[in-house]
């Protein structure tokens, strides 16, 4: 049964306009003048509200199945709360960890009955499962999430540019992007060493920000921006955090190199030195940097280098953020904000004077 659903302020292709939706099993099927409703199809009014079309959430960690951390009933509610309506989950904080066919079916079968609403799965590339990429691409995953650094989940295990390379020549004949978390080991187990040497205090959020320098994104970003270049394959580089990128990626983009990138509502909303001590609760990977950093972020968003934002939504029992104890070296990395995103952008537009239209 199709319904009608109005508002004066209906955000649309053309920008902001009074307009009717007509929504046919669950489609929108017609974007009408304010007025013009079909007799016989029941209308619900929101006035002056604005009307936007469901959010799609890119990066999405739901951690099912195989871990109790939340599940996709938990996730997808969550998602729907905060008016998104599509989300794709990360292949690796499930078990087994989305790295081939059997475990892609796995994941569909956890979701089964679960979900309320649409999602989709990223593959996974690790070493050694270049032959597994086309299978996933041929059942239905829109690309493949790598890591430059440890992941955190033993299972899903960090690429090199070896494997970077086999796995880039299968996504050109599939045409399908690489997502790669865009840090390098070497910076920070080189500021790790060093910290730890002098005797660092690892409750002081500066220890934890100094672990993961700028220099591991600008390195990471620099090698992807090589092999896209190279292949002519898409790479999306996922929660950019170091604005010191940007004006690699500007000169990628001005070449013609398939280089896409996101940034993440904790980015553009959170800064270093807003975040107390020991207060484990705000430690995601790469970490929230400084004002002048989120500014220049909100600059390249805003200009369009930035293509999207993100959550990078990452839950995990409390216990595993280790708060009584407030080190940051011992907690797991990750924030929860599926939710959240939609309230927190919104206040962030309407402080910087945006709108969903021109934000």
């Amino acid at each position: 049964m199709a319904q009608a659903f109005r508002s004066t302020n209906v955000l649309t292709p053309g920008g902001l306009r009074p307009a009717t939706l007509l929504v046919e099993r669950e489609r929108f099927a017609e974007v009408r003048a304010w007025d013009d409703i079909p007799g016989s199809v029941p209308l619900q009014d929101f006035g002056d509200l604005i009307v936007l079309p469901g959010l799609v959430d890119s990066h999405v960690h739901i951690n099912d199945p195989g871990r109790d951390w939340e599940g996709f009933s938990t996730a997808t509610q969550a998602a729907a709360s905060g008016g998104v309506t599509t989300l794709v989950d990360m292949p690796l904080n499930c078990i087994p960890e989305t790295t081939n066919l059997d475990a892609l079916e796995a994941k569909r079968t956890a979701a089964q009955g679960h979900a309320w609403v649409d999602w989709a799965a990223w593959g996974g590339v690790v070493p050694g499962n270049a032959n597994s990429l086309l299978p996933l691409a041929n059942a239905g995953v829109p690309g493949f999430k790598c890591f430059l650094i440890h992941s955190g989940i033993d299972g899903f295990q960090a690429v090199n540019e070896a494997d970077l390379r086999l796995a880039l020549a299968k996504l050109q004949r599939a045409g399908l992007p690489l997502l790669a978390h865009a840090e390098l080991a070497g910076p920070v187990d080189s500021a790790t060493e060093a910290l730890n040497a002098s005797g660092a205090d690892w409750r002081k959020y500066s220890t934890y920000l100094a672990s993961r320098p700028d220099e591991a994104e600008v390195e990471a970003i620099a090698l992807l921006i090589r092999l896209a270049e190279e292949f002519q394959t898409p790479i999306h580089i996922v929660h950019l955090a170091s604005a010191q990128a940007l004006p690699m990626i500007a000169d990628a983009r001005s070449r013609g190199i398939p280089i896409t990138v996101e940034t993440c509502v904790q980015y553009l909303w959170f800064a270093a030195e807003e975040i107390p001590d020991g207060a484990t609760e705000f430690k995601c990977a790469p970490p929230l940097r400084n004002r002048a950093n989120r500014a220049a972020l909100w600059t390249a968003l805003e200009d369009g280098l930035i293509d999207m934002v993100a959550t990078d939504h990452s839950p995990c029992p409390p216990a595993m953020k280790h708060r009584e104890e407030g080190l940051w070296n011992q907690a797991w990395g990750g924030i929860a904000s599926l939710g959240l995103a939609m309230p927190v952008m919104w206040t962030a537009l309407t402080g910087r004077e945006l709108s969903v239209q021109n934000g």
